[in-house]
């Protein structure tokens, strides 16, 4: 058992990040869970299409509007201290929903309020989370750590929590948020014996704006970090515009029904599994900067294929494929960030890409919901195709040595 254990974790990663990883996919799989429970719940209370709706604006907006002083604060306090009170606020939310299901007192406005308050303390414990890891290990192990963490949100978040937060909702309102409750209790006592190592005492005295300043500053400053970062903003543009409307293209398109269009998210996390055991083969013969120029192209060309296709089962090899290529980018994505950002700055940096990826998925949505009114459901995608394609053609230089530019990252701060 502990050779299997060595294996997936080895003991260079050491116990300390043992104990982040284990917090961390106990917490992804109730955030899998919530994922399904929250709008199923919401969809319950009311038939308002309106107030449905709000159950995903709650989850989509905390990011944008507490990202970057999410990034303040993990900069300048007790980065462990942080996510075990956002995870302490958590249950106790967890604890009034499960209290106010159990009576029957749960009204529309309390479990919209619930979700938009668990989202929000989601917002403080992940990006925060996300600073730790380059704090416990090495730089050259940043890429195998990020892909075991990456491993628990697909398998967890994407591929086992929603489906378990549905057959818990069916079996009862209150059964999936105890399930939560219970998880996030588990990831809170795993986080507790975590042990950081010191670190610098930051600047307190300097106001949350001036530290906001310097997190954008230093992201424009350091060309690496920057074309990431743009890189991000505008992909997910691209995807977000072709993804918004993916339940009628799999319906119109391709001619799937409900079951159907749940499965093209499966084959896609069950893609990124493959991209999980791939990855430190890959990684151990291509550079970064190849594997990030390899994947652009074959997002772009995952738009292309998409577009032109009527055929479900090849819309599902795409998927599969794709599922792949999104796990593999967005591990390598984090190490050359985390590479690259002084530990002072990991928060603030974060937050800057946690607003371009929220950011570019809002503007993309919107651009794709006008498209397919207007030309027709395909016409995001090839809008993700064109756009992707001259993003590639005019960063393709970047790509190839954005992941080994981090070494002057201590001057560039």
């Amino acid at each position: 058992m502990m050779r299997l254990v060595d294996r997936a974790l080895p003991p260079r990663l050491g116990v300390p990040f043992r104990w982040l990883l284990g917090s961390s996919w106990s917490t992804n799989l109730g955030d899998g869970i919530a994922a399904a429970a929250g709008p199923l719940l919401v969809a319950a209370l009311t038939d308002e299409p309106f107030l449905v709706s709000m159950a995903a604006l709650l989850r989509w907006a905390p990011p944008m509007v507490f990202g970057l002083y999410a990034g303040v604060l993990s900069d300048r306090h007790d980065r462990r201290r942080i996510v075990l009170v956002a995870n302490a606020v958590r249950l106790l939310v967890l604890a009034g929903l499960v209290a106010a299901l159990a009576t029957d007192r749960l009204t529309v406005a309390g479990a919209l309020a619930g979700l938009g308050l668990l989202a929000t303390a989601e917002v403080f414990a992940d990006n925060t989370t996300a600073t730790l890891t380059p704090m416990l290990v090495p730089r050259a192990d940043l890429a195998i750590a990020n892909a075991r963490v990456q491993t628990g949100f697909l398998t967890l978040n994407q591929l086992a929590g929603p489906p378990i937060g549905a057959a818990l909702f069916a079996a009862g309102y209150v059964w999936p948020f105890v399930a939560e409750t219970i998880l996030v209790c588990a990831g809170l006592l795993l986080l507790s014996r975590l042990v950081l190592p010191p670190a610098t005492a930051p600047n307190r005295e300097r106001g949350v704006l001036r530290d906001i300043r310097e997190g954008f500053a230093w992201t424009i400053r350091h060309a690496a970090v920057r074309t990431l970062v743009l890189t991000i903003l505008i992909f997910n543009v691209t995807f977000g515009a072709a993804w918004s409307v993916l339940v009628l293209y799999a319906s119109e398109r391709l001619g799937l029904g409900a079951l159907g269009f749940g499965l093209l998210t499966t084959v896609s996390a069950v893609g990124g599994l493959l991209g999980t055991g791939l990855y430190g083969w890959i990684t151990a013969r291509v550079s970064l900067g190849n594997v990030m120029r390899a994947g652009l192209i074959i997002e772009t060309l995952t738009h292309l294929a998409l577009a032109v296709t009527t055929a479900a089962p090849v819309a599902l090899a795409i998927f599969f494929v794709f599922g792949a290529h999104a796990f593999i980018w967005g591990t390598t994505s984090v190490t050359v960030r985390q590479r690259a950002v002084p530990d002072a700055l990991q928060g603030r940096v974060t937050s800057v890409n946690t607003i371009s990826v929220y950011g570019g998925l809002v503007a993309g949505s919107a651009v794709g919901g006008v498209l397919a009114t207007h030309f027709g459901v395909t016409a995001p995608f090839w809008f993700a195709f064109a756009g992707s394609a001259v993003f590639v053609v005019l960063l393709w230089r970047s790509l190839t040595s954005i992941a080994h530019a981090d070494s002057d990252a201590a001057t560039a701060s």
